[in-house]
């Protein structure tokens, strides 16, 4: 049986951390699509324009804290909004390089993320994540 390809969702404004989670995400062997946005207005852009497309929107979101125009925890913010109308379960992870306790509290505070992941995610940890996800979406 042929697994469809998961949506995976990365939002974060450095570039070059974006092309090395992309290039780690590609060199494992399941279906995905891989989109990236610089920052959380882009991705809220996008799930509002998708909202009843769920094979559009996202299955699993990792989403970095500090980003210019909407970061992290504003898009949490909205996502909460609009989550209702959210066909899907979304996984969200909050990856950031911030190891503020202040941070890592507000965030595991909010229902809708699933953990906090201090940068940069290790390739064996972002492994398992995927294999879970697929694991759960089969």
């Amino acid at each position: 049986m042929q697994k469809s390809p998961i949506n995976i969702c990365i939002v974060d404004d450095d570039d070059i951390y974006q092309f090395t989670l992309i290039k780690t995400l590609e060199s494992f062997k399941l279906p995905k699509n891989i989109i990236a946005f610089a920052d959380g207005e882009e991705a809220m852009d996008f799930m509002l324009d998708h909202l009843g497309e769920d094979h559009k929107l996202p299955d699993i979101i990792f989403l970095d804290i500090n980003m210019p125009i909407m970061d992290g925890f504003q898009f949490m913010d909205e996502y909460v909004k609009i989550k209702p109308k959210v066909g899907k379960l979304i996984t969200i992870y909050m990856v950031s390089s911030s190891v503020d306790a202040v941070d890592i509290e507000r965030a595991r505070n909010i229902s809708a993320i699933s953990d906090y992941i201090i940068k940069p995610i290790k390739k064996g940890e972002l492994k398992s994540i995927l294999e879970k996800l697929v694991d759960d979406l089969n």
